[in-house]
């Protein structure tokens, strides 16, 4: 790296650390960071190849954080940006909700009030022309598409659109604007008196969007919440804590962290509180991790609610993003999480081992963690105490939940499971959407309509089938395809629910095949 390189990037880093992280570069001659800068320099301008400057010091950098925990990391600039855009609540182009058909990009839904539907432009359209380049039908990239499709806010972009029942090819000039990212999928009241919400990420609008949520199911009775954080793999730290916050008392604690370069910081309640006296159930799997693990957490060692479903991930390890002169970024561990009652978030790992950490939920099946509670041992060592009425509950990594329910291994078949890795259930899906919306919008004018008289028909679930075999997917035998039906039809129904109405009455019908939604149901009850 050139010293007019190295200088900018420490200048950068020091506008970023806190002054009592920073620490003294040692410039000297027998450094470990002038050895790394000769050995660079030495071998672009000695090798006996042209070398790839710019790749080699990510691959140097990649090397480096590899050695360290599994969730340092490096990411160049493209990555930067697509991993931010979930988090920062909107990006900017054309607002349309789209999916690859054959090779062509279908609109799904055109996002409300967006700059697409304000030109015309309408669910089951068909893009095939971007300023006069043609991206349908010539094995295009869906990432290609999209970076021609988004830009700055205020640009124009001309579209070429086929849409069904008109002969010639469609044209619209669509200005791009901001479209937003909403992090809460579904909103919905689970049963009389019972709201749910499910949270897939943490981001900037988090927030703000838990309290339309709140209010909204207030006024139509909420009297006790279900929120679902399963699959939600964390986000803003702060995001988290504001959520937790409206559960919680003021001043309680809802998370500290703490590292070697870092004293310990503490998470408190601030006290807004929108949700503080009706019943919680939390729903966690393995999958929920990092900043849902907080508020998982934060709900039980505070003794505020009931945490439904299975051990958690065990992300709490706390990074600080670094940017860096190009746009890239580090993510550089700095400190653990803790839940108030002491427990440190991070399951175990072996620095520089990042295969066996990738393999934990294969491991955790393979032990019986996933389908027996009995087969999760904790050491007295890592016995806390909630703070309110003073239950047991143990560190080591991720949160146990209060309530665990098993995982049915035999609710998604071997032959459904590689139906939806392949892709057919979705494109099957789409294609009865293609060719059946008018029909299903003029029979099914309401949600309401829909899940009650809604029956999955046999031509859809033949469609599957076919398009399978034709990958070379089949059923074992008879059996194996009979056991794939009931929950097969229920994605499937599922699925035409999102794309005639949103993710909310997606998830209104998954749910109600949910082992960890109907044990919420019958905790309610109690």
């Amino acid at each position: 790296m050139k010293i007019k390189a190295l200088i900018v990037l420490l200048f950068h880093l020091f506008t970023i650390l806190p002054l009592h992280s920073q620490m003294r570069i040692n410039f000297s001659g027998d450094s470990p960071l002038r050895k790394l800068q000769i050995a660079e320099m030495a071998i672009t301008n000695l090798y006996v190849d042209t070398v790839d400057e710019g790749k080699l010091v990510e691959d140097a950098i990649r090397g480096m954080l590899e050695k360290l925990d599994p969730h340092s990391s490096y990411a160049d600039p493209e990555e930067v940006k697509a991993m931010n855009e979930p988090l920062q609540g909107n990006f900017e182009g054309i607002g349309v909700q789209f999916n690859m058909v054959d090779d062509t990009l279908l609109v799904i839904q055109p996002v409300s009030k967006g700059p697409s539907e304000k030109v015309g432009i309408m669910a089951g359209d068909r893009i095939v022309l971007v300023n006069d380049t043609a991206v349908a039908g010539v094995k295009m990239k869906k990432e290609e598409i999209m970076r021609r499709l988004r830009g700055p806010k205020g640009t124009k972009v001309d579209l070429g659109i086929v849409r069904r029942g008109v002969a010639e090819v469609l044209k619209f000039t669509v200005k791009r604007d901001k479209i937003p990212v909403h992090s809460i999928d579904a909103v919905y009241m689970l049963r009389p008196g019972v709201g749910y919400i499910r949270i897939g990420n943490f981001g900037a609008t988090t927030h703000g969007e838990f309290l339309q949520a709140i209010e909204k199911l207030r006024d139509e009775g909420m009297k006790d919440l279900v929120l679902d954080l399963q699959d939600n793999g964390g986000g803003y730290l702060q995001a988290a804590v504001d959520v937790a916050g409206e559960l919680l008392r003021k001043g309680d604690l809802i998370v500290y962290t703490e590292g070697r370069q870092f004293p310990r910081m503490e998470y408190k309640a601030r006290g807004s509180g929108s949700f503080r006296d009706g019943r919680v159930f939390v729903l966690v799997n393995e999958f929920t991790a990092s900043a849902a693990e907080i508020v998982s957490g934060a709900v039980q060692d505070q003794d505020r609610g009931v945490v439904i479903g299975r051990r958690t991930f065990g992300k709490g390890l706390v990074q600080r993003p670094v940017g860096l002169p190009d746009g890239s970024m580090l993510r550089l561990t700095i400190a653990h999480y803790y839940t108030p009652a002491g427990r440190c978030i991070q399951k175990p790992y072996t620095k520089g081992d990042l295969e066996d950490y990738a393999l934990d939920f294969d491991n955790r099946l393979k032990h019986g963690e996933l389908t027996n509670r009995d087969s999760i041992h904790f050491a007295d060592s890592l016995k806390c105490y909630t703070l309110r009425e003073h239950r047991p509950v143990y560190g080591g990594g991720g949160i146990m939940p209060d309530v665990f329910v098993p995982l049915d291994t035999m609710q998604y078949t071997k032959f459904h499971r590689q139906l939806a890795l392949k892709g057919v259930i979705i494109n099957a899906d789409l294609r009865y959407i293609d060719n059946h919306r008018d029909s299903l919008r003029q029979a099914f004018p309401t949600f309401e309509a829909f899940r009650r008289d809604f029956t999955v028909p046999r031509e859809l679930i033949d469609a599957v089938v076919e398009e399978g075999r034709k990958m070379d997917v089949k059923p074992k035998d008879d059996d194996e395809l009979a056991r794939t039906l009931p929950m097969l039809s229920t994605q499937l129904k599922a699925l035409v629910a999102r794309d005639l109405f949103d993710m909310s009455e997606y998830f209104q019908v998954i749910n109600e095949e949910s082992d960890i939604v109907k044990k919420a149901v019958e905790e309610i009850g109690k």
